[in-house]
């Protein structure tokens, strides 16, 4: 049986930065464009601004509603909200009101998710502070999501680029609070996440490395106890389950091991671990997902770029990775791509 289109939503992200830009930019690729039906939900005004900044056009058929869109690959639609006045910021430079509309246009999205109106999300780059300064209190995005998708646990935000995904046992804290969150049940329900995901993306069989939280994993214990009161527990506990998981190896390392002993997944400690690597590996590739929730949501891995903000030299490679992702993950779940592992 022939796949049903899906119907991708799409957000500009925060108006100050690159996203309206980047939109513009990768909906010109054919490739991109066939891949689904598309949804793109915004103010006019500040789209209209990112084809000016991008010195292009994009067609996209007006629609008030949801209910008007056909189901047909290539098919662009926009949803006008009318919410942000592009005299109200300035391009380049935080903004509360660009944060807070930032925050309803997803809410508004996230709605259209939980009626089934839409089967993923491609949202231009966020900007945490203006979220928060917007009156969206949470601790990052991904909470956010999984605050309004009424997702209470086994989520988690993951990177990829290319063939390498990257998640993390923390995430958005304090360096200071990660090792107290280091526990045993956390890195074994990361661990299962990683693998789940990993398979509903068409990998049978996903490697998974753990990376250590201290310097030299711990050195039998004289730099740090984590490795072997709760990572090194964890990983067994999941290798007995038959997860491919192995571990812990020192950070300093772990992505030098690429070459000689290629691996699918990495689980890092904590966020700088993780994305310093991924990011010298490649940042206009990267994308992050938000995981483990009723719908996938993804975006590329690098900010909103307030310092090119408006000079029309954005690099979109990201933007259409994160598009051909969110709607590789769709496909794989309709056919069925989903364990319980």
């Amino acid at each position: 049986m022939k796949n049903e289109t899906p119907i991708i939503g799409v957000t500009l992200g925060d108006a100050t930065g690159i996203g309206p830009e980047l939109i513009v930019k990768s909906f010109q690729d054919t490739e991109i464009r066939d891949l689904a039906t598309w949804v793109i939900v915004g103010d006019k005004r500040v789209f209209e601004q990112g084809q000016s900044i991008a010195g292009l056009e994009l067609d996209a058929k007006e629609v008030d509603h949801i209910d008007q869109v056909e189901k047909k690959n290539s098919s662009i639609y926009f949803i006008d909200l009318g919410n942000l006045e592009t005299s109200e910021y300035e391009l380049g430079t935080l903004s509360n009101e660009s944060g807070k509309v930032t925050g309803e246009t997803l809410k508004y999205v996230l709605n259209l998710a939980k009626e089934k109106k839409i089967d993923g999300v491609i949202y231009g780059p966020l900007n945490k502070e203006a979220l928060h300064r917007g009156g969206h209190h949470f601790q990052d995005e991904l909470h956010f999501f999984a605050d309004l998708l009424d997702c209470e646990e086994g989520f988690s935000e993951i990177n990829v680029m290319q063939d390498l995904w990257v998640t993390r046992a923390t995430s958005h804290i304090p360096l200071k609070n990660v090792s107290e969150h280091v526990t045993k049940e956390r890195i074994v329900q990361r661990i299962q996440f990683a693998n789940k995901t990993l398979k509903e993306a068409g990998i049978e069989n996903p490697k998974i490395v753990v990376s250590a939280l201290n310097p030299h994993a711990g050195e039998g214990g004289m730099l740090g106890n984590e490795e072997i009161d709760y990572i090194i527990p964890a990983i067994k506990e999941m290798q007995e389950d038959g997860v491919n998981v192995q571990g812990p190896y020192p950070a300093d390392t772990l992505f030098l091991r690429l070459d000689k002993d290629p691996f699918d997944c990495l689980l890092a400690m904590y966020h700088d671990q993780a994305q310093t690597g991924m990011k010298l590996l490649g940042f206009n590739r990267g994308v992050t997902m938000s995981g483990g929730l009723p719908i996938t949501l993804t975006t590329p891995a690098h900010g909103t770029a307030f310092d090119i903000a408006g000079k029309g030299i954005a690099d979109p490679g990201a933007t259409k990775e994160a598009i051909k992702m969110v709607v590789r993950m769709n496909t794989n779940a309709k056919q069925g791509k989903v364990t319980n592992n």
